[in-house]
């Protein structure tokens, strides 16, 4: 972990100023409108809890009235559990006069040094060496930046270039042709009182999967009981089954982006990945089911939508039967994540031993993605397909 000599660390905020959205059945997206989740931007910190979030160190990250705050001990970064690659970033921060802080983006748990094996956006005062809008020793900018204020960072990580904008301002515009790939998002604990609020991000450079006409670039299975057909709104819907309907391409560690819609009450269907490719549903499974116990989202039916199928349940139903949902699911080694509008329900580690077979094991190979029409009563549309292969972190052989 870095010393107080090398810097603070880097912030990301992004200005959203505590917009809250309404899900179907009453839980609430931080920080996202309605349009924002349609466009595919997901949130990191749901106001309550640090779920999908792990310390690296001993320091007191807890969440305190809708924010994410640190007082006191060891200097250490709270981190993401999933990795991202190129996307946006936005988080609210706000400091003491001599807070020492920062976002790491692309970061490994333990980074050894912010000039080869992660970005460190600073949040520091002006007499440090790299102040608030700075790249720990790549790139120093010295922008105003008021202590006991909210501030919004606005981050792009796309390939080799990392623009910073502070408040709306562009401060940091920074190119790496060297640049890591993929990494996890952490929020770093130097020295002093910091907070964090509506952290949110969107998936950047993900390609299109279906092409809104026909079903060119996907597999039909004619024998099988669903009719998949694409109607005049450019949708995929699947009547009957079962049945499936199964992409040409595989993938293995990606970022997967999609929209459903049940038509009917209860129905039950889902999308499979790292499928074997020409075998029957044979992958893991993110279920799509909104149906819950009572009126408790937290008591899913049939594990509810977002869940891994057979593997862990969603915590919470945030999508209901006769309304558009926007599914966001990362597959990366053995871990998986998926947020239903929004919202993360899933955050899973497959610890079962190595096998060709996901139902078997843990299956890293690539394979399809398989779209399911699970029996007769099947009545499903789905939509805005894209998805993008992550990139492999580059291997770190430099030295500080």
């Amino acid at each position: 972990m870095f010393t107080r000599s090398v810097g603070a660390a880097v912030l990301l905020t992004l200005f959203v100023v505590g917009t809250f959205t309404k899900t179907a059945v009453g839980q609430a997206t931080p920080g996202l409108s309605p349009e924002e989740i349609e466009e595919g931007w997901i949130s990191l910190f749901d106001g309550k809890t640090l779920f999908g979030w792990r310390a690296t160190t001993k320091t007191d990250w807890k969440v305190v009235d809708g924010t994410i705050e640190a007082t006191s001990g060891e200097i250490g970064l709270l981190c993401t559990t999933t990795q991202f690659a190129d996307y946006l970033l936005r988080v609210d921060f706000q400091v003491d006069e001599n807070t020492n802080s920062g976002i790491f983006l692309r970061t490994s748990p333990e980074p050894k040094s912010p000039t080869y094996d992660c970005y460190e956006l600073n949040i520091a005062p002006p007499s440090n060496s790299y102040p608030t809008g700075s790249l720990v020793g790549r790139e120093k900018v010295t922008p105003e930046c008021k202590p006991g204020e909210w501030h919004t960072f606005e981050i792009r990580c796309q390939g080799p270039v990392i623009e910073v904008k502070l408040d709306g301002e562009v401060v940091t515009n920074f190119e790496d042709n060297a640049y890591l790939g993929k990494g996890f998002i952490g929020l770093q604990h130097n020295e002093g009182k910091v907070r964090f609020r509506n952290i949110s991000l969107k998936p950047l450079g993900l390609d299109s999967l279906f092409n809104g006409k026909d079903l060119t670039g996907w597999k039909t299975y004619p024998e099988m009981e669903t009719e998949f057909t694409v109607t005049e709104a450019g949708e995929i819907h699947a009547q009957n089954g079962p049945g499936q309907l199964e992409t040409k391409q595989a993938f293995g560690n990606f970022v997967l982006q999609m929209q459903a819609k049940t038509n009917a009450e209860n129905l039950n269907s889902g999308l499979f990945f790292r499928c074997i490719p020409g075998d029957k549903m044979m992958g893991y499974e993110s279920q799509i089911h909104n149906g819950i116990e009572g009126e408790d989202p937290t008591k899913p039916l049939d594990s509810g939508t977002g869940a891994i199928f057979r593997r862990t349940v969603a915590r919470r139903v945030v999508s209901e039967d006769k309304q558009w949902l926007t599914k966001t699911l990362i597959a990366e080694g053995a871990h998986i994540s998926v947020w239903v509008n929004g919202y993360q329900v899933t955050d899973w580690t497959d610890k079962r031993k190595p096998d060709e077979n996901p139902r078997r094991g843990l299956r890293l190979a690539a394979g399809t993605i398989i779209l399911q029409g699970h029996d007769p009563t099947t009545d499903v549309s789905f939509r805005d397909f894209k998805v993008q292969e992550l990139p492999a972190r580059w291997p770190v052989q430099r030295t500080p």
